[in-house]
């Protein structure tokens, strides 16, 4: 009996060795390509095709590096992302990447959680020339790079070549003054549902319309020579915006959808709305669904002005310092992957962001595209003729979000009848209220 137990011992003991082994063996190939590489993470804001996109880019990188492998998560919308990182940032949870929009770059560079591109461009000698001047001086504060720009975009109009047509318009000589698009709108409107022009109510899109006149949104030079102490929203520039917004209102020639990027896409697609405002990442979505052939323009300028171009949407790219050093110099040989011509060439023929490095237009994937839809080249064309300057360098302050949604508040307030002086006036009052 005894040499009976022993012998079942034995073999127990032998079934979990083996087991143990096959659990290490299955480990082991679950790590794939990992297996000896320095593993970080890479919290993102991108969703849907864009989404898709990224994800490619992230395989190509791990695919072809020996030494380190990217995790791509999913954070949802900026604002979600930052908050999350907020949450964590000063922890052993934060990611080793992580991707914010273009206007919590205040907050991130002042935050004691990340560790400036700047360094790790010094320590490698990297040759920040490659960059695209008019998007790399966003986020370039005191002269030095905080973070490194990855998805770039501008406002662009969209509008419905087949509506301008029908309405005796010339497709290919779109509007581009106030007074042209007040026209244009009342000509492509029938007065019951159908609209002329439309936009979304985002503060991103009067920050644009502000820089195109070069005005500032805040002193000291937009808070970039020195911190911002003033909102100067409710100056004649900004006036211009909303008058030019309300007067189409009143008319009945333009219609507020909401404030939702995708609110004003399905009238457009339906023919409902001949022209609006979006963002170029969505040039690709934008050809695909629309049932017509898609024009693009410049974004309008008030009477009487030159355009001075517009502020790179988007976001950039930061390395924290919760990390490892290991994990740090990591997340740089990821960082300056992105910035490879051939990466930001597929990246921009996918999604209709600018790619951040013009030697990028040279590869012939995204010439390709550029080809097939010329509508992609406006938007390039607006962002090389943009003038740079303390206006369309864009403003910079911790409270930038805050202050897009008053904004956004202050112009749905317009839309229902309030007087667009008052509304700018109390717009810019809580502005002051969160600088002060």
């Amino acid at each position: 009996m005894r040499k009976l137990l022993v012998t079942l011992s034995l073999m127990l003991v032998l079934v979990f060795t083996l087991s143990a082994c096959s659990s290490d063996k299955d480990d082991a190939s679950s790590k794939g390509d990992t297996e000896g590489k320095t593993n970080i993470t890479f919290w993102h804001a991108m969703s849907g095709s864009n989404g898709d996109a990224l994800q490619e880019i992230v395989d190509k990188f791990n695919e072809q590096s020996d030494s380190v492998s990217v995790e791509a998560i999913f954070q949802g919308s900026y604002d979600e992302s930052l908050n999350k990182l907020r949450a964590v940032g000063g922890s052993e949870e934060a990611p080793a990447i992580v991707q914010v929009f273009e206007i919590g770059t205040k907050y991130m560079s002042e935050s004691d959680f990340i560790t400036p591109m700047q360094e790790f461009v010094d320590k490698d000698d990297f040759d920040t020339s490659i960059l695209e001047p008019n998007i790399a001086s966003y986020y370039e504060i005191d002269g030095k790079l905080n973070s490194m720009p990855f998805n770039t975009s501008n406002a662009v109009m969209f509008y419905n070549k087949d509506m301008f047509k029908e309405a005796g318009m010339d497709p290919e000589n779109p509007p581009n003054s106030f007074s042209e698009m007040k026209d244009a709108a009342e000509k492509l409107s029938d007065g019951k549902d159908t609209y002329g022009f439309t936009m979304a109510t985002i503060g991103w899109f009067f920050e644009q319309l502000m820089a195109n006149q070069g005005a500032l949104y805040l002193d000291n030079d937009n808070g970039r020579d020195g911190d911002a102490t003033a909102s100067l929203v409710n100056s004649e520039e900004g006036l211009n915006v909303f008058n030019w917004l309300n007067d189409m209102n009143k008319a009945k020639t333009f219609r507020n959808y909401g404030s939702d990027w995708e609110d004003p896409r399905g009238p457009f697609f339906a023919s409902q709305v001949g022209m609006y405002l979006d963002s170029t990442a969505n040039t690709a979505e934008v050809i695909d669904n629309a049932p017509f052939e898609v024009g693009t323009a410049y974004l309008p300028v008030a009477d009487g002005m030159d355009p001075q171009g517009l502020i790179v949407g988007g976001a950039s790219l930061w390395i924290t310092n919760q990390v490892s050093e290991a994990d740090q110099d990591a997340a740089w040989e990821f960082v300056k992957f992105m910035t490879n011509p051939d990466v930001q060439a597929e990246w921009a023929a996918a999604t209709g962001y600018f790619p951040i490095t013009p030697a990028a237009y040279d590869e012939d994937v995204l010439k390709d595209v550029y080809d097939e839809f010329p509508q992609y080249t406006v938007a390039v064309d607006q962002l090389e003729n943009t003038t740079s300057s303390p206006a369309t360098n864009g403003p910079l302050t911790t409270i930038m979000p805050e202050a897009r949604k008053i904004i956004e508040t202050a112009l749905g307030e317009m839309y229902e009848g309030k007087d667009p002086q008052a509304a700018l006036d109390d717009a810019a009052a809580k502005i002051q209220d969160a600088l002060d």
